[in-house]
């Protein structure tokens, strides 16, 4: 058994997931908004636990954003500015004097739908995550992939190769909402779009369409570059998104293929991914 911790911008949760991946336990509460009580509520947590089984568990987490090579601060938890520069695996590891495995939340999303989701018949899956923010997550053969930076998945950080900005800038949720204010001066969430969407309101159709080709062509560099076995959609967005099928279509038809063997696919667990994944992390088991 191991402890799994999420960190999000609004919520911890954790689980207890036993090796062949039946949840003990799992709860979430709402996220401290400053490192110290995260530290606090952590250690809280697995304390609790500790106790409760009379045992010492080992522990993943993850977070948004990465752990530096050079310096183990985190970098780039734009959600969660508060974890930016600080050294939150050295810190927990020592306040519960074990090993603590840290990863980012979009690798644990993958690796868990990878083990035992909706992903597990495939070597190469790539997870993304379309929230928030922008994310994704490389598994081969069940093992995270990292790269030399740190940086392998994230391809919502790339600039748009027709647009001026970012990927995330036009596939988030908090871009989306941005873009449909901009165009109609209207102030609705991600959610109310897409539910407009859907009773073929014809500017959220409008705004949904340019969504979908965004969405394809920036998939389409993906594809092409990495050809992964499994595509997964994660994230509050992606909850939404009913057309997995018609953006793989266009996806092909900007590769100008007949067939691709990928596979467009929504998640098993959904939001509990990412936490089953931390407590994937670090395990010496074979999946």
């Amino acid at each position: 058994m191991q402890i799994g911790i999420d960190i999000g911008a609004t919520k911890i949760e954790h689980v207890l997931l036993e090796d062949d991946g039946k949840e003990l336990i799992r709860e979430r509460e709402k996220s401290p908004t400053d490192y110290k009580s995260m530290l606090d509520t952590i250690e809280a947590i697995v304390s609790k636990l500790d106790k409760k089984y009379n045992k010492k568990f080992q522990l993943g987490i993850c977070h948004p954003g990465s752990i530096s090579n050079e310096t183990g601060l985190i970098e780039n938890a734009n959600n969660s500015p508060w974890l930016n520069d600080k050294p939150l695996q050295i810190d927990i590891s020592k306040k519960l004097n074990r090993n603590v495995f840290c990863e980012n939340d979009a690798n644990c999303f993958a690796l868990s739908e990878s083990i035992d989701g909706s992903a597990k018949h495939y070597n190469f899956v790539f997870g993304i995550i379309l929230g928030s923010g922008c994310g994704g997550g490389l598994v081969v053969n069940k093992k995270i992939v990292k790269g030399a930076n740190n940086y392998a998945g994230e391809w919502g950080h790339n600039k748009h190769p027709f647009k001026e900005g970012k990927i995330e800038d036009f596939l988030s949720g908090l871009s989306l909402s941005k873009i449909f204010k901009k165009k109609y001066n209207k102030t609705l969430e991600t959610i109310e779009i897409f539910d407009l969407y859907r009773k073929k309101d014809v500017d959220a159709q409008q705004i949904i369409n340019e969504y979908k080709e965004n969405l394809a062509i920036s998939l389409s560099i993906v594809v092409n570059i990495l050809d992964p076995d499994a595509i997964v959609f994660g994230g509050g967005v992606s909850n939404e998104i009913t057309f997995l099928d018609e953006i793989k279509e266009k996806v092909m038809n900007n590769l100008n293929v007949k067939k691709l063997n990928t596979v467009f696919i929504k998640p098993l667990y959904g939001d509990a991914s990412g936490v089953r994944g931390a407590a994937r992390l670090g395990r010496k088991v074979n999946y």
